[in-house]
């Protein structure tokens, strides 16, 4: 376990960054949440956040006694001023400049920014995230190179020594599965597989043997690729 004023992780509700979540409570003797509405899409992983929360709760004491308050920004800003697949209902495309549309530019950037301004009035000195540059879709805001230059900016700006973590950024979607198996056993898996939220699309629908979702879109076939990989090297 790490000693520190503790974690504030980006909590979306879904696979990642539950599996980050998982991550910081094995590690933190405090953790925070934070999420984002941002006029996403794909708006049910919000209402995925409470009961997902309350269910890794019950996973352990341990993870119980860490986890401390959950915060929920409004950005709707975002969504305001771009024009992207996860913001407007609009067909998931490559762009011209070789980035998919699913991209919403300057979102983690954002998403890192008021993180830290509120880690900071929470005393929070470590910044959690589910970036990752393995399965990354080629958006630039993943990359570690990105992280790190903003992990400085951050502190330069605030005065301050925070850090980001991002404990995905070298594996890919497989082995955020055999992550979560490492880090909660079989529950945890089976929590992220039938209670977080990963589709572009923001469908639910049947319960596949990797999640809910439609199945179809980058998103989609990334967990459910990654999940049959991990079941068939297990």
């Amino acid at each position: 376990m790490t000693i520190n004023n503790g974690a504030l992780v980006l909590f979306s509700g879904g696979q990642d960054s539950t599996t980050c979540l998982a991550w910081a409570l094995s590690r933190h003797a405090r953790v925070e949440t934070i999420g984002f509405d941002y006029g996403q899409r794909h708006a049910v992983e919000m209402q995925v956040r409470p009961a997902l929360l309350q269910k890794l709760r019950l996973l352990s004491a341990e993870w119980d006694r860490r986890l401390g308050e959950d915060h929920v920004v409004d950005l709707g800003v975002i969504g305001a001023i771009s024009d992207t697949a996860l913001t407007s209902d609009t067909e998931i495309a490559m762009q011209a400049n070789g980035l998919p549309n699913t991209f919403v530019p300057g979102r983690n950037l954002l998403f890192m920014t008021v993180a830290a301004a509120l880690a900071y009035r929470r005393g929070l000195d470590v910044l959690v995230g589910g970036m990752c540059e393995t399965d990354f879709s080629g958006y630039p805001d993943c990359r570690d190179d990105t992280m790190k230059a903003l992990q400085v900016t951050l502190n330069l700006g605030m005065a301050s020594r925070l850090k980001l973590e991002t404990p995905l950024m070298w594996i890919d979607k497989a082995a955020t599965w055999g992550l979560a198996r490492e880090l909660g056993g079989a529950p945890l898996v089976d929590l992220i597989r039938t209670d977080t939220h990963t589709c572009y699309l923001g469908e639910r629908g049947a319960l596949h043997d990797w999640g809910h979702g439609c199945g179809k879109c980058p998103a989609c076939a990334l967990r459910a690729r990654g999940y049959r990989q991990f079941v068939g090297g297990a």
